[in-house]
């Protein structure tokens, strides 16, 4: 929504990006019609991008922004009802019947544009967690809780987030538009969850923004090996969440957990963009500020409790990350939280890499053994990642063939082509 998504931002870019979510909000909490407060939102976003820089920042650049986007939406809205009187009296008038002067009122309260302020619309809080819980709405998919949250939170445009998941423009145009239509139809009200929903919902934030992230970091198909832009924008998007909910252990969690990850992305890829592994990367290039800030977190959050699957996940990362070789990490410690995270959730992908780790510990074949399941497992017979993951077990117990055909059969099931050039060059050296 607000310019850019990606890249360089000016000062005045990133100001407008921030507030964009927290304006929307307030729009959508006083007129309560997604669509057309988001069209009033985003010319009030570039009336600011071209004035602001020329003219300076206004005392209040919400309240600016709130009150620009208010008037445009009364305009809006006004011209709705006149489209739907003349459709009305068309109607009537093609029935020979006689046209009553005026027509429907859409379900929006105007107002007046003369009476419209800033200070009407400014919020107790920030809307922006109210916006972010409205658009994991439990009755949208996770393909559309992803959509509607990088197109009204995150900002991005629609072709942006076709992009980052690699369909077509048209398809997620219609993705986005049943996301809202689904909401408006809902009746849920702009508020948010009641106390007996919230931890429901708050799930379902959160998973959606690990899903963005993981997509960003580990990108499932394409060219790439990453896509920075919706890490980047995960990442933002989570500690706007931790700064609005800093006593929940989850959201730190997650956070840490997400900074902790990234902070290797530099040393994921190689000059020529190839996959490398983490046993082969050259820790020097990890970004230890953001190692710093995950272990911080993490730390600060795990005494506190419960503990959750994102808190376990953090701890296993800053397990990692602390290791000042691979020879070196403490994979006793991480094969016991793997084993305290498969007994809160029945995650396939937590138990392949809880099998890495007990083959770390106790040897390959025991490795080997956990893998069986997965292999009849329909979330992951098909997965790439089990094959990947039998390959390097079974080339460390030195059954070279066997491991050639596994990484061959990786390399066919990934949709990655950097995962595929990685996959069929073990495949070729063994």
């Amino acid at each position: 929504m607000t310019p850019p998504a990606a890249g360089a931002m000016t000062p005045t870019e990133d100001l407008l990006r921030d507030l964009a979510p927290r304006v929307l909000g307030a729009v959508v909490r006083r007129f309560g019609h997604f669509d057309l407060a988001e069209d009033a939102v985003q010319e009030a976003l570039l009336a600011a991008a071209t004035s602001w820089p020329a003219d300076g920042l206004p005392d209040n650049p919400r309240g600016w922004l709130i009150a620009v986007a208010a008037r445009r939406l009364t305009d809006l809205v006004r011209s709705e009802q006149a489209r739907r009187a003349r459709e009305e009296r068309y109607v009537l008038l093609t029935a020979g019947t006689n046209a009553q002067s005026g027509g429907p009122a859409v379900p929006i309260d105007a107002g007046s544009s003369s009476s419209l302020s800033a200070r009407a619309f400014e919020p107790a809080g920030d809307d922006t967690l109210v916006l972010l819980f409205l658009c994991c709405h439990p009755s949208l998919t996770p393909a559309s809780q992803i959509a509607l949250t990088l197109r009204a939170v995150g900002g991005l445009t629609t072709a942006e987030i076709a992009r980052a998941f690699l369909v077509p423009e048209d398809t997620m145009t219609r993705r986005i538009t049943r996301a809202k239509q689904t909401v408006a139809t809902s009746g849920q009200p702009f508020a948010l969850p009641s106390p007996a929903d919230r931890d429901q919902r708050l799930a379902a934030v959160l998973h959606t923004l690990y899903l963005v992230f993981t997509e960003g970091y580990a990108t499932t198909s394409g060219p790439a090996v990453h896509r920075v832009e919706l890490t980047t924008e995960a990442i933002r998007l989570t500690r706007m969440l931790h700064r609005l909910l800093p006593g929940e252990s989850e959201v730190a969690g997650l956070l840490a957990l997400m900074v902790l990850t990234d902070a290797r992305r530099a040393a994921r890829t190689s000059r020529d963009g190839a996959l490398v592994p983490m046993a082969e990367q050259d820790r020097g290039r990890w970004d230890a500020d953001l190692i710093a800030e995950g272990v911080a977190l993490i730390t600060a959050t795990l005494p506190r409790g419960p503990v959750g699957p994102y808190q376990l996940q953090a701890a296993i990362a800053a397990l990692h990350d602390e290791a000042p070789t691979a020879e070196q990490t403490d994979w006793p410690q991480i094969l016991a939280l793997y084993e305290v995270l498969l007994r809160l959730a029945d995650n396939p992908m937590v138990a392949l890499n809880h099998a890495v780790a007990a083959a770390m510990v106790h040897g390959p074949q025991t490795g080997l053994d956990l893998l069986e399941p997965l292999a009849t497992d329909a979330r992951t017979r098909d997965d790439h990642r089990l094959y990947a993951v039998r390959a390097h077990l079974l080339e460390r117990a030195g059954r070279r063939d066997e491991a050639r055909q596994a990484y061959r059969d990786a390399a066919d099931r990934a949709r990655n082509l950097q995962q595929q050039r990685y996959l069929n060059g073990r495949a070729a050296r063994l």
